[in-house]
């Protein structure tokens, strides 16, 4: 194994082709802007934010079917913190929850059930955005729902799967030499997953782990292993090469394919998930919701997500829009690149 010092050397020093690397997990965005390591390595490696923050890819209209359930008679809408902030095509349900719509905050999905079990009379809805990692909590939410006989949980799916957005990301222009493939996506699909899609592109794919050394690591062998289609697992502590089988065959339990709407990148084939018919009565309206009206016509989110603009090649980025006044959802959440790049000032 090459040592962590000789990898910086390597990278700081790297006079070869310019390279591309994508990170697509809004964690590793975090953890490459905290440890400031587009600083540590050369110019000619240049690391690009992907579509790895599931709040940044949100469509407009989901958070405006969010803010209609919000003000329903007898109805509760229940998110996660980043969700309250960001705006769908005119407001967000902080305003709502301001203006007096129903609209409370948790930490985890599962706290949804003793609200539900306190007060049968409301509707909760949970706004269950995520990627492959947090999908397997949403099945044991309706499982233990089921278990208990609690009928006044819905949930509205934004839920969303990776390898399609990656290979749209790839075509749509910019090159991409190399993929950091998601760590915590990786514990539950495992790391053989992106094997077809590192095939088909011909570009090499690191399962990463989430400390700075650990993420070095990761773009070393993807800068060696520029122009192969293979997965290399560098995260074996909690990766393996075929996943998580319990939390798959849940999720197959309660969910199937769709196509999905991503902000900024339209809709992508069989990117998404959805609750099976058997299990619709659980659903809050999640079909068809797919306009994606930005707040601020100037807002460039979709060039961001896909990697095609950096977040300071945004017009509004740094001036009206900042983590204090944000026009977007990659400057909201805590895992969207904007939000980072100026929190951090990566370059």
């Amino acid at each position: 194994m090459t040592d962590i010092k000789d990898i910086i050397d390597y990278l700081k020093n790297y006079n070869g082709e310019n390279i591309s690397i994508m990170e697509v997990c809004g964690t590793h965005t975090a953890a490459i802007s905290e440890n400031g390591i587009a600083d540590i390595i050369s110019d000619k490696i240049k690391l690009v934010s992907g579509p790895g923050c599931p709040v940044c890819v949100t469509a407009s209209a989901y958070i405006d079917r969010l803010i209609e359930l919000a003000v329903a008679e007898n109805t509760c809408v229940v998110t996660f913190g980043d969700m309250i902030r960001v705006r769908g095509s005119k407001k967000s349900l902080r305003d709502i929850s301001a203006e007096g719509g129903n609209v409370v905050m948790v930490y985890s999905p599962l706290d949804i059930i003793n609200l539900a079990e306190k007060n049968r009379d409301i509707t909760y809805v949970f706004a269950a955005v995520g990627f492959e990692t947090t999908t397997p909590v949403y099945a044991l939410l309706l499982k233990e729902a089921e278990e208990k006989g609690i009928e006044n949980i819905r949930l509205l799916t934004a839920l969303k799967t990776m390898p399609q957005a990656i290979e749209q990301v790839y075509y749509a222009g910019k090159c991409i030499d190399g993929f950091i493939a998601p760590g915590h996506v990786s514990v539950i699909t495992g790391s053989d997953a992106f094997i077809p899609i590192a095939k088909k592109l011909s570009v090499p794919f690191a399962v990463a782990g989430f400390t700075g050394e650990e993420l070095l690591a990761a773009i070393y062998a993807l800068v060696k292993s520029r122009g192969k289609g293979i997965v290399i697992n560098m995260y074996k502590s909690a990766v393996t090469d075929k996943g998580n089988d319990a939390a798959k065959n849940m999720v197959d339990k309660y969910f199937m394919p769709c196509d999905a709407a991503w902000r900024g990148m339209g809709i992508i084939k069989n990117s998404g998930l959805i609750l099976k018919p058997g299990y619709a009565h659980f659903d809050a309206g999640s079909k068809d919701l797919t306009e994606d009206i930005m707040f601020n016509k100037g807002c460039s989110c979709g060039e961001v997500v896909s990697g095609l603009k950096s977040p300071a090649e945004c017009a509004l980025y740094g001036n009206i829009c900042t983590p204090s006044s944000p026009q977007g959802a990659c400057m909201v959440s805590t895992e969207g690149a904007c939000y980072h790049y100026y929190t951090n000032r990566r370059k």
